[in-house]
């Protein structure tokens, strides 16, 4: 028996039963254009109504588009302010990993190493970073955090989000937000909704029905919301026919119908497409620019076809949420001062509880005696500080230690340790060139434009890899017919990746691109322009012979070495998805070299999301670090040697192959076919899809490992109010200091007549525990995550009846499994 929370009749939401009738046939369509009925909403304080009656068309107008600061900070917007009235101007900047401004700022890890660590008070601590620094950096406004779900293993940015299970990211979300603006500055939850991909995010049309939308991608928006976010970015992609940024059913009906959000709504960059439609729809603001709000809209005033009295709603929000945050206060409240000290002592803290251990067979780690003291050091980012992905989430670090040298500091000076590249990031000088071309540091002169027509010779056919290292405009080259490194897509040239700026000279973009060459010669035509300042390039060759001669030098390296700790990578930015779940390059052959070269090989991963590994059981142990900021060299090494339990726990799971996940061999779901995309799977996103398919996956949610043991027990479930309270015990049963992340899963209702997934997170406890220590542990499972969206209803319905309830380290290793009893008579959550 099921019980609805609210018919809420108003609300049909993303086209209401139609939609999820289509749904259920696969074919999804839009509702019927119509232009909506508009409310104005309640007024906002004396102060705010006060000021609007003084605000001219014009001004008012200027408060809804961004517009160049004339300053030109270097953050990613600006809001012009209306002086003659002291509204100050609004300074919005990047933040999802720290502020991305020109100047030096605290490079936090990624969010999804923070999601790791399964405690809502680091990310409040998180939030806290970001809070003061983006004061103290003289902005206004962070957009972040970005709350998308991770749904497809190949999406960009699920580096820069938190899980792939709806609880743990709005756990992690709303907590951020309070720290944020704790500090003063408003947090922006973005992107609204379900932008997951980067693949045609601009233009993809999702088709979702109405619960897995409000069960799954919703949730973490709700909680920023309840946290009292002070603003919501609109994503790109259209939500069922509709582009987000003009969709009134989330914008109007969900967002602040719903759930009562009174802050403002911007678009993301350059995301708007209307005037009228986006205004009528619930949003308030445009950015970068204003193409639609500004000109257009004050057009749009004058024709009648716009009321004043909407544009006076949106300025109403805008400045309800700056005299929140005592912006129109006589006097603006003071900055503080930067604290790099605090904000890296916040990152090496959460890099540490973050770290993620995979595997670690025959003791591998910590490393210990005499494993401590030889050890072989491989890969590039071994050596180079590997500290965040590319795009909105790029940071200017305050300082990036090498992990070779945070590695030879802990393993002492009486320690042997080594390094070698393994896989060339550089490339080796290209050889039989005509003409006597110099390309190993070729200087341009401001003004000059440098030119070269010739031949390379290429001694017998191999696969070449071509790499250009550049400071200014991007070089032409063009090798026979086929130029090398044309203009990436969409803001791929834009955004770099974690390593650029890691080439020699301060040279800071880096292209690579490899290619099958026949013997011969070939013609090679090379075109760089000085520009302004001038530049200095580079361009460099790896063959397979080279790269043979590397792996031979690393596989000498880890034989005459107790220990090998190889790090690999993966570059991942904004505006691109990845092609596939490898390692890029040939990362995959020389970890397999190596490690079977020797076994006692420690696998440091510094990759975005989840990576298949051919070569994993070779290897003795493997540590995910993901991108993890600027003090990751020193919380790597701290994990390495002992000094602290890798304390992270996955939040997504990791496949086992390309082609055993729940977005493979579906172009519908992935990456959508005729530009839309089907979200089919339902609420069967991420490792309910492995539970509902039977699929092993390589790793599942919530795995990871401790250099300790612990013993789960005395399981009890018992009613609490409209929810359930699970009891249980644990005990570190090993000799050391430990983290488990007790994890406690539901499983579904036998009186609910809808989709439910065989088991879903409702509740979890990160505990630290001394050798020998015992704690009795107690979760609650709230009503929401005993319910389900009720599409018929358009609210929550609980799930009554019996329900498995069990705990477990993993979505798949449960240590406890028992009963609870759901009342029919207890309450519902509320929309």
């Amino acid at each position: 028996m099921s019980h609805p929370v609210s018919r809420r009749s108003a609300l049909r939401l993303l086209g209401g039963a139609a939609t999820v009738a289509a749904a259920a046939t696969g074919t999804l369509t839009a509702p019927a254009a119509a232009l909506p009925r508009v409310r104005i909403g309640p007024p906002a304080s004396p102060r705010v109504e006060a000021l609007l009656t003084r605000l001219t068309l014009d001004e008012k107008i200027a408060l809804l588009h961004g517009t160049a600061d004339p300053h030109g900070l270097g953050q990613a917007g600006y809001l012009a302010g209306v002086p003659r009235l002291a509204i100050p101007p609004l300074r919005l900047a990047d933040g999802p990993a720290g502020l991305r401004v020109k100047e030096h700022a605290t490079a936090l890890p990624a969010p999804v190493l923070l999601a790791a660590t399964f405690d809502p008070e680091l990310a409040r601590a998180y939030g806290e970073v970001l809070g003061r620094e983006g004061r103290a950096l003289g902005q206004d406004v962070v957009l972040a955090p970005m709350v998308n779900l991770i749904r497809t293993p190949y999406a960009g940015r699920n580096f820069e989000t938190f899980s792939e299970d709806p609880l743990l990211s709005a756990d992690l979300v709303a907590e951020e937000v309070r720290g944020i603006q704790s500090q003063g500055l408003i947090a922006t939850v973005k992107h609204f909704a379900l932008n997951n991909q980067e693949e045609n995010r601009t233009s993809i049309d999702v088709r979702i029905a109405e619960q897995p939308l409000h069960e799954m991608e919703l949730r973490g928006f709700e909680a920023a919301v309840t946290a009292g976010v002070g603003a919501v970015m609109g994503a790109y992609n259209k939500v069922n026919g509709v582009y987000a940024c003009e969709n009134k059913p989330l914008l109007s009906d969900i967002l602040r119908d719903g759930w009562g959000f009174d802050g403002w709504v911007m678009t993301d960059w350059f995301a708007a497409h209307s005037t009228v439609a986006s205004l009528t729809a619930g949003l308030d603001m445009e950015m970068p620019s204003g193409p639609y709000l500004g000109g257009a809209l004050k057009k749009a005033v004058g024709d009648g076809s716009v009321p004043e009295a909407l544009v006076d709603r949106s300025v109403r929000r805008v400045l309800g949420v700056m005299e929140r945050f005592s912006l129109l206060a006589a006097e603006a409240p003071a900055r503080p001062a930067r604290d790099p000290q605090a904000g890296a002592d916040a990152a090496l803290k959460i890099a540490k509880a973050g770290a993620t251990l995979l595997r670690n067979q025959a003791a591998t780690l910590p490393l210990t005696g005499a494993a401590a003291r030889s050890i072989a050091v491989i890969g590039p980012t071994g050596k180079l500080p590997f500290i965040g992905g590319g795009g909105s989430a790029h940071v200017v670090p305050d300082r990036a230690q090498s992990p070779l040298d945070a590695i030879r500091a802990h393993a002492g000076k009486d320690a042997d340790v080594t390094y070698t590249m393994g896989e060339d990031l550089y490339g080796k000088p290209l050889p039989g060139t005509s003409a006597g071309a110099d390309f190993e540091g070729q200087r341009v002169a401001a003004g000059v434009t440098f030119t070269y027509d010739g031949t390379l010779a290429v001694t017998e056919p191999d696969e070449w890899t071509f790499t250009i290292h550049y400071s200014g405009e991007r070089p032409k080259v063009v090798l026979d017919t086929t130029e090398l490194f044309p203009p990436a897509p969409g803001l791929g040239e834009l955004f770099g990746g974690g390593l650029v700026g890691t080439a020699p000279d301060g040279l800071e973009a880096r292209r690579s691109i490899p290619l099958r060459l026949t013997a011969g010669p070939h013609r090679l035509t090379v075109t760089a322009k000085g520009g302004g300042k001038g530049q200095l390039f580079r361009l460099r060759r790896s063959t397979g012979a080279t790269r043979a001669a590397d792996v031979a030098e690393a596989v000498r390296a880890a034989r005459a070495a107790q220990s090998v700790v190889l790090f690999a990578y993966e570059d991942a930015t904004e505006g691109a998805d990845r092609t596939g779940l490898a390692l890029p390059g040939h990362q995959n052959e020389l970890i397999d070299a190596v490690a079977t070269a020797n076994p006692r090989t420690a696998v440091v991963l510094n990759t975005s999301s989840s990576t298949t590994m051919p070569w994993l059981a070779r290897t003795g142990a493997v540590l995910q670090m993901y991108y993890p900021g600027q003090e990751g060299a020193e919380a790597t090494a701290a994990v390495l040697f002992g000094e602290c339990d890798p304390g992270g726990r996955l939040t997504q799971t990791f496949p086992a192959s390309d082609d055993r996940h729940p977005v493979a061999k579906e172009p519908r779901r992935y990456p959508g076919v005729n530009g839309t995309q089907e979200y089919s799977e339902g609420i069967h996103l991420g490792y309910r899809w492995y539970d509902a398919e039977g699929v092993t996956p390589l790793f599942p949610f919530g795995h990871g490992l401790s250099y300790t043991t612990f013993a789960y027990s005395g399981l009890t479930v018992r009613p609490d109010g409209d929810g359930l309270s699970v009891g249980f015990t644990v005990r570190n049963t090993g000799s050391r200091t430990g983290v488990t992340v007790a994890q406690v899963y539901l499983g579904p209702s036998p009186d609910l007549h809808l989709d439910q997934a065989p088991r879903a997170l409702a509740g979890y406890r990160r505990l630290e525990l001394e050798a020998g220590a015992v704690e009795r542990v107690t979760v609650r499972v709230s009503a929401r995550s005993l319910s389900s969206w009720d599409p018929a209803r358009h609210g929550w319905v609980l799930g009554t009846g019996t329900r498995e309830v069990s705990v477990g380290v993993s979505a798949r290793e449960q240590r406890l499994v028992g009963r609870g009893q759901v009342p029919s008579g207890a309450a519902a959550p509320r929309p």
